[in-house]
């Protein structure tokens, strides 16, 4: 894996398509506390071999981790306060930004650029790419803030992937985002699965299959 875009605000892994060109772009945003390292082991499982991959780190260094990044703090039990709520417009605008830039950097296109993302990464994905004309969002043990505007008549399909022992983030949480989403008119693919807050071999068998479908 290799660094790229040094000019971008956002420090980014590049893993290019072991086909050579590749026919899209899959954007994986990691959770709270890890890094842009974390999830970048997975490419290999994705069985994604003519897709690129990028992975950037979290916008603000983690609170307890020498090593960890965040979107986003929390205070208890998740709630965000106002420093909270001013790092989640930071990191929404710098991600947003970066995201509309990589068809120029990349020679992708949006429509065929998905975003995808893991707990606190799966929620920024919902965050922003409900406004974003990409290919669609993939989000794994996430969930839609409750004060979330209703996304343009466009907004992309979504896969929600969750765990039923997930003891991090509840599983009402993702069974509540389905039911908005829904009303909404969004396109949601939902699937459950015997996990906690993790990835499960599976769960990469249904992500592929929904970047190919």
């Amino acid at each position: 894996m290799t660094p790229i875009d040094a000019s971008s605000p956002l420090d980014i892994i590049f893993v290019p398509a072991q086909t050579g060109k590749p026919i899209g772009t899959i954007v994986v945003l990691h959770g709270w506390g890890a890094n842009h390292d974390d999830l970048g082991e997975l490419v290999p499982y994705f069985k994604l071999p003519e897709y690129q991959f990028l992975f950037p780190n979290g916008t603000f260094d983690h609170e307890y981790s020498e090593t960890g990044k965040m979107w986003y703090s929390f205070t208890g039990a998740g709630q965000l306060n106002d420093r909270s709520l001013a790092q989640l417009v930071t990191s929404r605008e710098v991600l947003t930004t970066w995201i509309e830039s990589l068809p120029t950097s990349t020679g992708i296109p949006l429509d065929r650029t998905w975003i995808a993302g893991f707990s606190q990464g799966g929620t920024m994905t919902l965050e922003i790419g409900l406004d974003l004309p990409v290919a669609g969002l993939i989000v794994l043990s996430g969930y839609l803030h409750q004060n979330r505007a209703k996304p343009p008549q466009s907004a992309p399909s979504v896969l929600l992937v969750h765990g039923r022992q997930d003891d991090v983030v509840p599983l009402a949480a993702a069974q509540k985002s389905r039911e908005i989403l829904t009303q909404w008119g969004v396109n949601v693919q939902y699937q459950e699965f015997d996990m906690g807050h993790s990835i499960a071999p599976e769960v990469l068998d249904t992500v592929r299959s929904f970047v190919t479908k």
